[in-house]
C-alpha cells in the first residue's frame, strides 16, 4: 500500500479559449513544479478533451496543491474547462476529500495490490 494520492481529471476545454488555456496551463505547471510533494503533473489533450493525472505523496501535499490551485487558479480554470470525470485513489482525508468533492470526485479505496 502507499500513501500516494493521485487523480486522473477528464475536462471539456471551450475551443475558443486555446490559447488562455495553454497560458493558464503552463502557468500552472511551473507553480506545481515547486510543491515538493508533487510527484507526477502530466496534461495531455485531444481535441477538446483535457486529461490531467497528478499523484503526490500524501493527503495533505495534494491538500497543499489545492489551496494553491484555489488561491491562484481556479476562477481563470473553471471559466476555460469543464469537469466531466474525476477519479481520485489513494488514502484521501476528510479536508482533501471536502476540497475536491464540489466538482465531482469519486474516491476510490485501494484494496491490494503494491507499488514500486
Amino acid at each position: 500500500m502507499t500513501n500516494d494520492i493521485y487523480w486522473l481529471l477528464k475536462l471539456d476545454l471551450n475551443a475558443e479559449k486555446q490559447s488562455e488555456f495553454e497560458a493558464l496551463m503552463a502557468e500552472m505547471v511551473a507553480a506545481t513544479r515547486n510543491e515538493t510533494g508533487a510527484k507526477t503533473y502530466e496534461w495531455h489533450q485531444s481535441d477538446n478533451a483535457i486529461h490531467i493525472y497528478e499523484r503526490y505523496a500524501s493527503s495533505e501535499d495534494a491538500m497543499i496543491h489545492m489551496q494553491n490551485f484555489g488561491a491562484n487558479f481556479a476562477d481563470r480554470f473553471m471559466s476555460l474547462l469543464t469537469p466531466v470525470q474525476f477519479d481520485v485513489y489513494g488514502p484521501a482525508k476528510d479536508d482533501l476529500q471536502a476540497a475536491l468533492s464540489p466538482v465531482g470526485a469519486v474516491f476510490h479505496k485501494q484494496i491490494g495490490g503494491f507499488d514500486r
